[in-house]
C-alpha cells in the first residue's frame, strides 16, 4: 500500500507489484524466490555477475603441513605454508566462491566441506573445475574474470602469467579476458605483517550462444 495525496487529503492504495516491499525484499523478487524454491525455472538472465574472497593463513612448512600453492601453481623455495584443509590456494578458492555466487548456489564451504576427510590436502583445482561444470550446465561461460591477490610475501609477478594460463585452461576461457593482479597491504593487520593472504575475485559469465 502507498500513500497518495487526494483533493480530501491523503488515502492508501495498492502499489504495483514490481514495487512492493516486503521484508527488505521487493515483491518481484520474493515472487521470483518463490517460483525457485517450487521448482519453477525462470529464463536465465544473460549475464551473471559473482564475487568471491578467501583467506588464509601462513605458517612454517612444519606447522602448516604443506607448501603455498596459489592460482595452481607450487611457489618454490618459500619458507612458509599455507594452513587450510585442502591445499589452501586462495585464488582458486575465490574464483570457485566467484562461479557459485553468480549462479545462486551454496558456497564452496558448503560444497566442499572442511569437516570432510576426502578434501584433506585436496587440489583445490577440483573445486574449481566442478564450479566451471555448473556454470556450463547452465549454459554460461566466461565472459571476464578479474583477480586482485592481497599479499606481502610470496612475490607473485614471477609466476603471474602461469596462473593465467592455469585459470584460462581450467574455465576454457580465452587469456584476454583473464586477469590477475597483486598488491600489498601496506604492513596492516595479519596480511600486512605476512602471516596470511587473501585474494577477491570479480566474474562477469554470459550466455552461450546457441
Amino acid at each position: 500500500m502507498a500513500m497518495v495525496a487526494t483533493s480530501e487529503g491523503f488515502s492508501l492504495c495498492p502499489l504495483p507489484l514490481s514495487l512492493g516491499w516486503k521484508g527488505g525484499r521487493t515483491a518481484s523478487s520474493s515472487r521470483a524466490s518463490a517460483s525457485r524454491s517450487h521448482g519453477l525455472r525462470m529464463a536465465e538472465p544473460a549475464f551473471r555477475i559473482g564475487h568471491g574472497f578467501d583467506i588464509h593463513r601462513l605458517a612454517p612448512l612444519e606447522v602448516a603441513g604443506q607448501g603455498c600453492v596459489i592460482g595452481g601453481v607450487k611457489v618454490e623455495n618459500f619458507e612458509l605454508g599455507t594452513e587450510a584443509h585442502s591445499d589452501g590456494d586462495v585464488l582458486y578458492h575465490s574464483v570457485t566462491d566467484a562461479i557459485l555466487g553468480a549462479l545462486s548456489l551454496p558456497d564452496i564451504g558448503q560444497l566442499f566441506p572442511d569437516t570432510d576427510p576426502k578434501w584433506k590436502g585436496c587440489d583445490s583445482e577440483k573445486f574449481l573445475a566442478e564450479a566451471w561444470k555448473l556454470m556450463d550446465e547452465r549454459g554460461y561461460q566466461v565472459s571476464n574474470l578479474d583477480v586482485t591477490l592481497i599479499l606481502e610475501r610470496p612475490k607473485v609477478s614471477p609466476i603471474k602469467s602461469r596462473m593465467e594460463d592455469n585459470l584460462s585452461r581450467v574455465l576454457k576461457a580465452e587469456l584476454d579476458v583473464v586477469n590477475v593482479k597483486a598488491r600489498t597491504h601496506e604492513k596492516v593487520d595479519s596480511i600486512g605483517e605476512g602471516r596470511a593472504m587473501a585474494c577477491h575475485a570479480v566474474i562477469l559469465m554470459e550466455k552461450k550462444a546457441k
